[in-house]
């Protein structure tokens, strides 16, 4: 039975062509999020009360919503503050500056051992470990701290995340929905994927060295400064540690990150578990390393670092939070801001505008492809990357069965379609991780990975007709 499409999934649609646009041009997206809110708002409960509320409350959910990733950032960011101010960092990626000399082995170094990290403890873990090691190693050479943030980017929350080989979340989804062994999706996203990372992080790297000697390139940092420079405003008062413990110190720290992702593998820690065991260790390492520099006062220190840690989380995130709220309207944020006012056969706005165009598409096997990739793309604009996957699994089986053409292929493109788009390649919310880690502003981040990922999706789809 075909979705009934009302008023509300037409607004929403409205806006974001309206939001893409301007993100495309450059352009401040705020005020044009809270007003898609209020309309929608307004549509649904039909009280002005009602609607305005809504935005608030909406600025809630997305923060609620968001709020562990601002906390594992803003803990990193406070504990490589005492870290840069001890010369404890400097210590710590001595040895590294053997191995990356250049912003290009710096740039796919980044992004092979992101890919690597990801693959078992999915990307935001990842970030988190790798950023606050390898950036200021990468800013030294002279690639980009936003260069540092699309290599993480693209090859965490994209390679890794659509091919989620390790954990196989994203894999088991698609392939319950569209009825297949779990085994077939892999094998038959196995050249999407590869096809679709070299494209892309191939033509991402050509344009930032293309960009930069044109002089055209865009830092896109945060009050200018990257993260790996952003410390206190210095207050006359000294860190100073001895070099033998500061040498000393540089040892213990990567060893104890190594023994969290020890643990995350022994005790298969995933997505927010491991996080959480990041941003545990770091506060820890943040307390003893703000004694042992500041001594007796460090009580106080350890409360000044944390609360700089948290100014530069929520500056980050202040812009993006009315956009995701917008955003998660597409999801469960809409029946629970708004009410239960869509049809009843709805499963969130964005999947039923999925369902909607594949009921009005033809069906044959380049059409097919070109549908799933599209699907995949709307579904994603949740931010999540897994929300539609599903839907896309039911729809190449649709495909499939009127083309009798490969739904293996066909579900496995519209996962990595969605995810490359909602997990956290564009949509800014998504790929704040890092851009925060980097210091630099999650929509640049998005601007310049929307190219590349573009003229992937498109090669990926022509290569999934083939292989259909």
């Amino acid at each position: 039975m075909g979705i009934h499409l009302t008023a509300i999934h037409y607004v929403y649609l409205t806006f974001i062509v309206l939001i893409m646009a301007l993100l495309i041009r450059r352009r401040d997206t705020t005020m044009i999020c809270v007003a898609g809110i209020f309309i929608l708002g307004i549509i649904a409960t039909e009280t002005l009360g009602g609607s305005i509320s809504g935005v608030f409350n909406s600025f809630v959910y997305a923060t609620r919503e968001l709020l562990g990733t601002i906390m594992i950032i803003s803990i990193i960011v406070a504990m490589s503050q005492i870290l840069m101010r001890t010369g404890i960092n400097e210590a710590m990626i001595a040895p590294l500056t053997h191995f990356i000399r250049t912003p290009a082995i710096a740039f796919w170094g980044i992004g092979l051992i992101m890919m690597v990290t990801s693959w078992f403890f999915w990307p935001s873990p990842g970030v988190a470990l790798i950023g606050a090691v390898l950036l200021p190693v990468a800013v030294r050479v002279g690639l980009p701290a936003l260069g540092a943030a699309m290599a993480m980017n693209l090859f965490g929350h994209g390679i890794a995340l659509s091919g989620d080989y390790i954990i196989q979340g994203a894999p088991k989804l698609t392939a319950d929905a569209a009825g297949l062994p779990v085994s077939s999706v892999m094998e038959a996203s196995i050249p999407l994927v590869i096809v679709m990372g070299l494209v892309t992080t191939i033509t991402a790297f050509w344009m930032m060295r293309r960009d930069m000697k044109r002089g055209t390139w865009r830092d896109g940092l945060v009050a200018g400064k990257t993260q790996a420079h952003l410390q206190s405003e210095e207050d006359g008062e000294q860190a100073v540690i001895s070099p033998g413990m500061r040498k000393g110190l540089a040892i213990a720290i990567p060893l104890l990150f190594l023994a969290d992702v020890i643990a995350m593998f022994l005790l298969h820690l995933q997505g927010g578990d491991a996080t959480a065991l990041v941003g545990g260790t770091a506060v820890f390492i943040l307390i003893v390393v703000t004694l042992l520099a500041h001594r007796n006062r460090g009580l106080e220190k350890v409360t000044s670092y944390l609360i700089d840690g948290f100014v530069f989380g929520f500056k980050v995130f202040g812009p993006v939070i009315p956009i995701a709220a917008f955003f998660y309207l597409g999801d469960a944020a809409f029946t629970e801001l708004f009410g239960n006012v869509l049809p009843e056969a709805s499963h969130g706005i964005v999947n039923d505008l999925g369902v909607a165009l594949a009921e009005i598409v033809p069906l044959n096997k380049a059409v097919g492809a070109i549908t799933l990739t599209i699907i995949g793309v709307i579904t994603g604009l949740d931010g999540s990357g897994f929300s539609g996957i599903s839907l896309a699994g039911s729809v190449a089986q649709l495909f499939a069965a009127a083309t009798h053409s490969g739904t293996a292929t066909l579900t496995a493109l519209g996962q990595v379609a969605a995810i490359w788009v909602g997990g956290g390649t564009l949509i800014p919310w998504a790929l704040i991780p890092a851009a925060a880690i980097c210091g630099v502003s999650p929509f640049e981040l998005a601007r310049r990975n929307l190219k590349p990922v573009l003229i992937g999706l498109a090669v990926t789809t022509l290569v999934a007709i083939f292989l259909v």
